[in-house]
C-alpha cells in the first residue's frame, strides 16, 4: 500500500536542484544540506512504511488474544457479514503525507535549524538561587562581558610584553589585582578551584602526608570528595580529630618527618553546629611556622567583602586568611567573586613560584576569555562602595523586599489582563538562597509570584517553561509554580510575562 507514495518522493539529486534547496546550500553549505536532506528523506520513508492499512469496514476485529471475536450476526450468512459497505473517510493516520519539494525543503531547513541551534543558551533564573550551579553560577557584570567581547574575535596581548615583545606570564593580567585585594605576595590562576587544590597539594606535598581535620573531608557537587582530591594530587591523607571536634593538639601529634602540609578546608555546603570545635587558621598558621610546615587554606567560595553587609553570616575572607599567616590560599573565581569559572591561588612568593613551575600548571591554566572576564570582575572590588550597582551578584544580594514586591505585583497585573480567570496569581513572602556552597544554612527574605492553573499541573507548567525559548526555570511548592524575582534580571520581567501568557493561554 505504501509503494505508490514512496515512488512520489523526489530523489536526493532532484531535491537539491530545486530553488529552495539552492537557498539552503548558500546559507548552510552543501555538505550540511546534503546530510540533512538524506536524514529527512529517510525519516519520511520509514514513516510511510510504518503506516498500516486500516481494516475494511465491517470486518471481524480480533480480540486482545488475537482470535476473532464472537459472531454477533447469528442467522446471517457469512457472505452477508462480509459484504462491503459504503466507504467511509480514511483515518488521519492513513492520509498520504505531503512529499512535495517545497514541503521537504521546509523540513530540511527545520532539521538544520534544530541541529545547529546552540544547546548552551541564555535562560531566565526564577528559582531564587543566586549562584545556581546548573544555570552557570555567576552572572557576569557588564564590564566583564565587554572585556570578553573585546578579546574574543581577534588577537590579544595574552602572553606578550608590550615593551620587549617577548613572552611573559599570563598571570600578570590579574596578579596585581589579586595581590592588592588579598594582601598576598603573589598569585596565579587555574581553571577551577578543584584544579587549584590538586595543583597546590601536588606541588607542596606529593608523596607526603597532608594533615586535615576529619570534619573537613567534605563532598560537594558532582561527587567532588576531598579524599579523592588528595589521591589525585599524589598526597597522602592524614586525617585527625573527629567529625565534630578537632583540637590543635591533634594536628601537633600528627606532624612528622613525612608531613608535607597542613590543610584547612571550608565546609562549603554544610555546617556542624552544637557540640563542635576546630582550630582557626591563625592557630594552624602559627603551628605551621613553629614546625616548618606550609599551611594551605582551601576557602571554597572565598570572599573579598564581608557578607554581614547583606544580612548574611560571614564567609571566610581571603584577606583575613593571608593576614593570619596562611602560606597558600585558594578559592573560586565564579562564586562570591562573581567572575568566570576559575580557581584563584594566592600566598607567599616562594610557594606560588613553585606552583607555577609545576607541569600540571599548564594543564590547568586559563585562556584569554577567562582572564579577560576575571580581570574586569576583580577591578569591581577596587570600588566596594559601587559594588551593589555594578556587580550583579551583590546587586541581587542587596535587593530589598519592597523592590521585589513591586516587580512581582507588576508582573501579576500584566498577566491578569491576558490569562484566563481560572488561573490564580498571588504575590507571597519567599526565601532566596545564595547557592554554590556559600552560607548554606541562611536565606534572604524575598517576594515571589505563585501561579496555579486548574488546566495545567505545576509539573507540566514547569516543564513547558523549561522548553520555552528562552528557557525559564522556577520552583514548585504546594502545587504552584513559584517565581522569585531576586534572580530574575531587571530586563527579563517582560520575558517572564510573555512565556507564562503564551503557555497558559494555549492550555485554556
Amino acid at each position: 500500500m505504501s509503494e505508490p507514495v514512496l515512488r512520489k518522493i523526489p530523489s536526493l539529486d532532484a531535491l537539491l536542484k530545486t530553488e529552495g534547496a539552492d537557498t539552503l546550500i548558500e546559507a548552510f553549505g552543501r555538505t550540511s544540506v546534503v546530510a540533512a536532506a538524506r536524514a529527512v528523506l529517510e525519516d519520511l520513508r520509514r514513516s510511510i512504511r510504518r503506516r498500516q492499512p486500516s481494516a475494511p469496514p465491517g470486518a471481524e476485529r480480533p480480540t486482545e488474544s488475537g482470535n476473532p471475536g464472537p459472531d454477533k450476526t447469528a442467522g446471517k450468512s457469512a457472505a452477508t457479514v462480509s459484504s462491503p459497505r459504503a466507504p467511509s473517510a480514511p483515518p488521519a493516520a492513513s492520509l498520504s503525507p505531503d512529499v512535495s519539494p517545497e514541503t521537504l525543503v521546509r523540513h530540511i531547513r527545520d532539521h538544520l535549524d534544530r541541529k545547529l541551534a546552540p544547546s548552551l543558551r541564555p535562560a531566565v533564573n526564577a528559582t531564587g538561587v543566586i549562584m545556581h550551579s546548573g544555570l552557570g553560577r555567576a552572572v557576569l557584570s557588564e564590564p566583564a562581558a565587554r572585556a570578553l567581547r573585546s578579546v574574543a574575535q581577534g588577537y590579544s596581548t595574552l602572553a606578550l610584553d608590550l615593551d620587549t615583545g617577548r613572552r611573559t606570564s599570563r598571570d600578570r593580567h590579574v596578579e596585581g589585582l589579586l595581590r592588592e585585594l588579598t594582601g598576598a605576595e603573589a598569585a596565579t590562576v587555574a581553571n577551577n578551584n578543584a584544579a587549584a587544590t590538586v595543583l597546590i597539594l601536588n606541588t607542596l606535598a606529593r608523596g607526603k602526608e597532608v594533615v586535615v581535620s576529619r570534619g573537613q573531608l567534605v563532598e560537594i557537587g558532582g561527587s567532588f570528595r576531598m579524599p579523592d582530591v588528595m589521591t589525585t594530587s599524589g598526597a597522602v591523607l592524614r586525617e585527625v580529630g573527629t567529625t565534630n571536634k578537632t583540637h590543635l593538639r591533634d594536628y601537633e601529634e600528627a606532624l612528622g618527618e613525612n608531613t608535607g602540609a597542613i590543610l584547612r578546608v571550608h565546609h562549603s555546603n554544610y555546617r556542624i553546629v552544637g557540640f563542635a570545635e576546630e582550630p582557626g587558621i591563625e592557630a594552624l598558621a602559627a603551628l605551621g611556622r613553629k614546625r616548618g610546615v606550609p599551611v594551605v587554606d582551601d576557602l571554597g567560595s572565598g570572599a573579598l567583602v564581608d557578607l554581614k553587609e547583606f544580612g548574611l553570616a560571614t564567609e571566610p575572607l581571603v584577606r583575613a586568611s593571608i593576614a593570619a599567616g596562611a602560606d597558600v590560599a585558594c578559592f573560586s573565581g565564579d562564586k562570591l567573586i562573581g567572575g568566570p569559572q576559575s580557581g584563584l591561588i594566592v600566598g607567599r612568593s616562594e610557594w606560588i613560584q613553585r606552583i607555577r613551575k609545576n607541569p600540571l600548571a599548564r594543564a590547568f591554566r586559563c585562556g584569554k576569555l577567562t582572564l579577560a572576564a576575571l580581570e574586569a570582575t576583580l577591578k569591581l572590588f577596587l570600588s566596594p562602595d559601587l559594588l551593589t550597582r555594578r556587580h550583579p551578584i551583590y546587586r541581587m544580594l542587596a535587593l530589598r523586599t519592597d523592590e521585589l514586591a513591586l516587580r512581582a505585583d507588576r508582573t501579576a497585573a500584566a498577566l491578569e489582563k491576558t490569562l484566563p480567570a481560572s488561573v490564580r496569581l498571588t504575590v507571597e513572602d519567599g526565601q532566596s538562597q545564595v547557592g554554590s556552597g556559600a552560607v548554606p544554612v541562611e536565606t534572604l527574605p524575598s517576594k515571589v509570584l505563585t501561579v496555579r492553573s486548574p488546566s495545567l499541573p505545576a509539573e507540566e507548567l514547569s516543564l513547558r517553561l523549561r522548553r520555552h525559548s528562552p528557557p525559564v526555570f522556577a520552583r514548585i511548592s504546594f502545587d504552584a509554580v513559584v517565581f522569585d524575582f531576586r534572580t530574575v534580571q531587571p530586563d527579563e520581567d517582560a520575558l517572564l510575562v510573555s512565556a507564562l501568557a503564551e503557555i497558559l493561554r494555549q492550555s485554556g
